[in-house]
């Protein structure tokens, strides 16, 4: 019972950082959804600490070519779809080290329930269970959303750290 609450509260915070972060984007109507996956780091390609748009150019035109699978020159529904996939991928399981490298406290490289909810997600469920009757409500997850969106984008907040999942904390993503 105890690791199907903890998995239903990380399944309810992926889905509700995941939706805010697109409506949010959508909403703002901005494109810095567009940088997603690219490190400042490898962009930076003469090292000042400062991007030129040849540097982002020359990473996006990179990306493109890499994702391009049939050399054509145009990236069809299947290659981008295919390109993002492998981003996913490679962010998800790089937090997954992270997070291992984070939580695992007896050194086996895996992570049990307790683990889990030693972490700042086992958490989760309870920072939205408002009332603390063990029972979530949807205000309370309407509540939430608002909360995390005011957090996350907006007043007072501030997205992530820097390079996507390099520098953000494991166990808060």
């Amino acid at each position: 019972m105890k690791m199907t609450n903890a998995l239903s509260a990380l399944t309810l915070a992926a889905m509700l950082g995941a939706g805010l972060t697109t409506t949010a984007n959508a909403a703002r109507g901005d494109d810095l959804g567009a940088l997603q996956g690219f490190s400042f780091a490898v962009m930076d390609a003469d090292k000042n600490g400062n991007l030129t748009k040849a540097e982002v150019d020359a990473a996006f035109a990179a990306r493109q070519k890499a994702a391009d699978t049939n050399a054509d020159g145009k990236l069809s529904a299947e290659e981008i779809a295919a390109m993002q996939i492998k981003e996913m991928s490679e962010r998800a399981t790089a937090r997954a080290a992270k997070m291992i490298e984070n939580l695992d406290t007896d050194g086996d490289k895996m992570l049990t329930d307790i683990e889990l909810a030693a972490g700042k997600r086992g958490k989760v469920f309870d920072k939205i269970d408002a009332n603390a009757d063990g029972s979530i409500t949807e205000v309370e997850i309407d509540d939430a959303k608002e909360r995390m969106k005011d957090r996350h984008h907006g007043r007072g907040g501030k997205h992530g750290k820097g390079d996507r999942g390099d520098d953000q904390d494991a166990t808060n993503n």
